[in-house]
């Protein structure tokens, strides 16, 4: 008797530890080099649980890359969003990105946090194109000339890492000519 219930809290544990090895976060790796303005070397993962590496992994000959900071702009990012999808329909090799930046935590809580988000986002592009970074946001944002963490950043970035078009906040329709232009002169 006792050496089955031994059995079934060591089976039990490995279970247990098994399903957290297949859905914890990892830590986010951030690596600056230089003193411009490019995107640096970041790893995080997405709500699809895949890890990735930044810009290594972006897909897209252009990249637009939205950048929020707190839970309360997903309103903002979410003005950015359908404009993303056409200019990704219009211009060949472009590909949109949403990279939540949280400050490092531990592992259970990156994993709630992902978790949290996966739960609530149903859909399966969006689920994939959302890669949160738990980093220290402060080398961050210096790396991207980032001054201030009250609005969403927008930027279109090659798979260099080199940024070409940068803007902040809300969704506009100026906004969105100005990254037009870009992108037709990148052509």
């Amino acid at each position: 008797m006792v050496i089955a219930i031994i059995f079934s809290v060591v089976v039990l544990a490995g279970i247990i530890i098994w399903i957290w090895s297949s859905i914890s976060v990892g830590e986010s790796k951030l690596s600056v080099s230089g003193n411009e303005a490019n995107f640096p070397v970041v790893s995080g993962t997405n709500l699809m649980r895949v890890e990735f590496e930044f810009p290594r992994d972006f897909e897209g000959d252009y990249n637009l890359v939205i950048i929020p900071f707190q839970q309360v702009q997903q309103r903002d990012v979410n003005t950015w969003i359908p404009a993303a999808q056409e200019l990704e329909r219009r211009f060949d090799g472009l590909v949109y990105y949403e990279l939540p930046t949280i400050y490092k935590l531990p592992s259970i809580s990156r994993t709630f946090i992902n978790e949290g988000m996966r739960a609530g986002i149903p859909d399966q592009t969006a689920r994939e194109r959302t890669i949160t970074l738990y980093l220290d946001k402060d080398v961050f944002k210096k790396a991207l000339d980032i001054t201030s963490e009250e609005n969403i950043h927008i930027l279109l970035v090659d798979q260099s890492g080199k940024i070409h078009w940068r803007e902040v906040g809300l969704f506009s329709e100026n906004k969105a000519q100005s990254l037009i232009d870009v992108l037709e002169d990148l052509q």
